[in-house]
Parts: structure tokens; sequence; C-alpha cells
């Protein structure tokens, strides 16, 4: 068995996006803080309704996918397929870009704490153009598992065997086969997550503090984890909670501009164009 150390740190960067909604930008503040297949994770918490109320009005995308975690709060997705979902404490929304789609992401409060994360997961350039896609996936869906001194594991995405539990998340699998946990650890607890050796992976703390290989992580950092068949968390005098994340890398090219992620740049200015002129969203 080989543990994973870490081989540095992101501090998240405050910034706003869609219609001025505040939030920290763990991963993605510019192509170098990139870890593939992994664009960009960011953190939203306010219980101050000015700093999320204006949500994100109708957007584009293209080449890859963004999930949704919803720690506390209500939202609201819609996009031009006419899907709709309904995004309340503890769901997910998964949804693959792929040619083309215009969603919109909007508050369904006017006050309270409204607390999550927007994962964005590159596609490969064989499925960047495949057909746009969306999945709903409530809470009660999402498999847990009980840690013995008192943590809990939560599987958003991928499969983990450990504690003599396997725990299957509703998303699994794929060319980028992303690992996605939540995980909440009591004052000094620890764990061991096995991960798969050669796959890019990466915490975000964003409570207490944790440490991996006698190093201790800050909270609202990203800690970059070196290879290995798993990593040991322990966790501070506070506890932790943090997202544990991993993934298949692609080993490709990206070209990105804003909301379209792509291989070269002549596709960036194609996908531009289509957006232009209406036809983004048309079938290949």
């Amino acid at each position: 068995m080989k543990d994973r150390q870490v081989l540095h740190t992101i501090r998240a960067m405050e910034t706003s996006d869609g219609a001025g909604v505040r939030l920290k930008r763990a991963l993605g503040q510019n192509p170098a803080v990139r870890l593939d297949p992994f664009l960009m994770l960011d953190a939203f918490s306010s219980d101050n309704p000015d700093d999320y109320i204006a949500g994100f009005p109708p957007h584009p995308h293209r080449g890859f996918e963004t999930v949704t975690y919803l720690v506390e709060g209500h939202m609201r997705h819609r996009d031009h397929l006419g899907n709709e979902g309904d995004l309340q404490q503890g769901g997910v929304q998964w949804m693959t870009a792929g040619r083309g789609i215009i969603h919109e992401e909007m508050p369904q409060q006017e006050d309270g704490l409204l607390r999550g994360f927007q994962l964005w997961i590159n596609l490969p350039a064989a499925e960047k153009m495949k057909p746009a896609g969306y999945r709903d996936i409530q809470d009660r869906e999402i498999p847990r598992l009980d840690l013995p001194t008192g943590g809990q594991i939560k599987a958003i995405a991928g499969k983990v065997d450990l504690a003599g539990a396997s725990l299957t998340a509703p998303v699994h699998g794929g060319s980028t086969d992303p690992l996605y946990l939540d995980v909440i650890l009591r004052p000094g607890e620890s764990v061991s997550v096995p991960l798969t050796p050669g796959y890019n992976a990466f915490l975000y703390l964003f409570e207490g503090a944790v440490t991996v290989a006698e190093e201790t992580v800050a909270v609202d950092h990203v800690a970059v984890l070196t290879d290995g068949d798993r990593v040991t968390l322990v966790a501070g005098r506070d506890g932790a909670r943090l997202l544990l994340l991993a993934g298949r890398p692609l080993g490709e090219p990206v070209a990105q501009y804003g909301p379209f992620v792509m291989n070269t740049q002549e596709e960036l200015e194609q996908a531009l164009q289509d957006y232009r002129n209406g036809t983004l969203t048309e079938p290949a």
C-alpha cells in the first residue's frame, strides 16, 4: 500500500459568477490551476441573500460536465431541453453539456443559508459533441457509510470500498470514472480511503482541519495529492469536513473560453459562432 501525500495546496480565491453570486473558486482560477480531468471547483456559502439571490440566469455550455451539489438551501435548474430540476438540501444535479446546452440555476429562497459546490469535469474529445443530458439526484438516493468513530462518508460519484463496506454512487464509471466523496470526520478521527493508482486526486477542506501524511491542510484550501493507492485523512481537534475527488486523466489538450471547453482554438471559435447564430444546441 502506498499512501498519497500532499503535492501542493491552493487557496480558494474569492470571486463572483453568474449574475453576481459570491463564491470561492477552489480550482480553476486560471489554466495552470486545473487537475485533469477536473476543470473547476466553486464553493458558495452565505446566509446573506444579496450574495446569491440573482443566481445564474440562462447561459450556454459545451464540451464538459457540471456537477452541482447543494449542502443546504434550495435551487432550481431549467434548460433548453425542457428539463426542470428541483435541487434541495443534500441533492445533486449532474449535467452533461456535450454538444451544447443552455440552462439556468436560480435560488428558490429569499433568505437563509445557501451552501454548496459546482464541479466541472472535462469530457474526452470523442464525447465533446455528444447529445446533452441531465440527471437530478435526490439526497435519499446517495449512499452513505457511517464510520465506527462517528464520522460519515457520502458517495456522490464513483465506487469505493472501505471499512468492510462498499459504496456505489448513482453516477459511476464513464471516461473519467470520477470519485466524489463528502467526508465528515469527528475530532481526531481518521480514515483511509482507497484511490485508484494513476488517477489524479485532490481534496477541498471547507470545515475544520485535516492532516494528510503529517501535513495539515487549512480550511478553504485544495490539497493536490501525489500518486498512490490510498489517502489517510486525520481530523484536527475541531473535526473536519471535506470533498475528496479523484478521476482518470484524459491527457488531452484543453482550450477554454468561459463556458466552452474544447481541445483546439478552432473548436472554441466554432462553439462561439454556433452560440451566436443559434445552432449551439442543434443536433449534430
